[in-house]
């Protein structure tokens, strides 16, 4: 059995906690008061699933099989909102993170470090493609070549760190700004295009996979939803938030996780339909053949005008500042987590920023399209989910583990059908794309 709570411990960003003060915020109060003292890690990992990735794929399917598609990307919402849920609560149940908990259950650093490695590279290749949508936003908005922004991208997350003072608090509080940006941006899109109501719904709820071609927009939709950097974070920072290890704590502080993970994991899927509506109503309806997030910005201004497409690039640049800064408290979760090892976040940042800028300098030096590097980092990605999948459901149907907090046989099942249901997918995902390489 691994052994559970400590308390005072260090905070992802480093700062001890105010256990007294947070224990009675959460225990006292009405609901709605206790659950925004709560508000915090569902609100940063969802945008993992708002990230520049999904722009492309939802795009993508939205342009080339209009509202059709759209159950996929609501399945894909549910599926992430439960796992999100369970890694949530490994934190609330056992005072540990997912990383901390496999560094525990492998015990020797022989079987420890690879894991670790390869946990690492599944956070670095997620930071690729979000390194490269803020890429991508300042060439869009403000004329900026690519290879400049990939210099002036490495202080992004540094600067975001720099305003909140590296106080989580604070850093929650920049992430609701975040999210707005994204959700009025969406509102003010799907105002402009006036999608068509009645296909909307009947694309989402009628599954559709009539050809090869929106099998593969399916599996790239829910390939690219379960992020594997997310799953390690989520049980961090909801550790972050329990004080007090009674057991009748830890259920309040789980009902409040339960309600915030609905919450912020529903608006992350009606974002990435909305993105999906826009493009079948934009580009679809119009005939345009657009397959990228820059064709996406240079259509929309002759069909509704350059308002409209400042607001698309406006979410995208958003998007990336955002889930930036969720992969560098994941990577920070992951080595703090798995080598019981702290280093300075800032000094992670800095570091992986850099080394992202190498792939993407070459690339772009040699002529290369920056958009085919995200390609090979959701092939990476693919081959990287079983790191955090297997785990979390081996330990959230843990009883000596999670004690009261077990899953239900019912949670257990769903979850399992839903890994079984994602990794065939990636596995698809990554036949198709290897042998279109080969």
């Amino acid at each position: 059995m691994i052994e559970l709570h400590l308390l005072n411990k260090p905070t992802i960003l480093g700062r001890a906690k105010m256990t007294l003060v947070n224990s009675r915020a959460v225990e006292q109060g009405s609901f709605p008061r206790r659950l925004l003292t709560y508000f915090g890690p569902a609100l940063i990992v969802s945008v993992a699933y708002i990230d520049p990735g999904n722009y492309g794929t939802d795009i993508s399917g939205g342009a080339s099989f209009g509202y059709s598609m759209l159950w996929v990307v609501w399945l894909a919402g549910v599926m992430a909102m439960l796992l999100q849920y369970l890694s949530g609560k490994i934190g609330i149940a056992t005072g540990r993170s997912l990383p901390e908990l496999i560094r525990l259950r492998l015990k020797k650093r022989i079987y420890v470090l690879p894991y670790w490695l390869a946990s690492e590279v599944a956070a670095a290749m997620t930071d690729l493609a979000e390194f490269l949508g803020t890429v991508i936003a300042l060439y869009l908005l403000f004329g900026i070549p690519l290879l400049y922004g990939t210099f002036i991208s490495v202080i992004d997350v540094v600067l975001i760190l720099g305003l909140t003072g590296g106080r989580m608090r604070r850093l929650e509080q920049m992430f609701v700004l975040f999210v707005s940006v994204i959700g009025f941006g969406y509102v003010y899109e799907i105002f402009v295009v006036r999608p068509d109501p009645t296909p909307l719904i009947m694309g989402s709820i009628i599954p559709n996979l009539g050809s090869e071609a929106r099998l593969l927009v399916a599996v790239g939709v829910i390939g690219a939803t379960v992020m594997p950097h997310a799953l390690f974070l989520h049980s961090s920072l909801s550790n972050d938030k329990v004080t007090d290890t009674r057991v009748e704590q830890k259920l309040r502080v789980l009902q409040l996780h339960r309600v915030e993970s609905i919450i912020m994991f529903t608006f992350a899927g009606v974002v990435n339909v909305a993105i999906m509506v826009m493009a079948a109503a934009a580009f679809h309806t119009h005939g345009e053949e657009v397959g990228t997030i820059e064709g996406a910005y240079h259509t929309l201004t002759p069909l509704f005008g350059q308002s409209a497409a400042v607001v698309f690039g406006i979410t995208l640049l958003f998007s990336g500042l955002s889930s930036s800064t969720t992969g560098t408290l994941a990577g920070q979760a992951i080595m703090e987590g798995m080598l019981d090892k702290r280093i300075n976040v800032w000094l992670r940042r800095i570091v992986t920023r850099v080394i992202n800028t190498i792939p993407t300098t070459v690339a772009i030096l040699s002529g290369i399209d920056p958009l085919m590097m995200l390609v090979y980092s959701q092939v990476f990605l693919s081959l990287m989910l079983p790191l955090p999948l297997l785990p979390l459901w081996k330990f959230t149907s843990d009883r000596n583990l999670m004690g009261a907090l077990v899953n239900k046989r019912i949670t257990t099942i769903l979850a399992g059908v839903f890994i079984i249901v994602i990794l065939s997918l990636n596995a698809v995902l990554l036949y198709f794309t290897l042998g279109s390489i080969i």
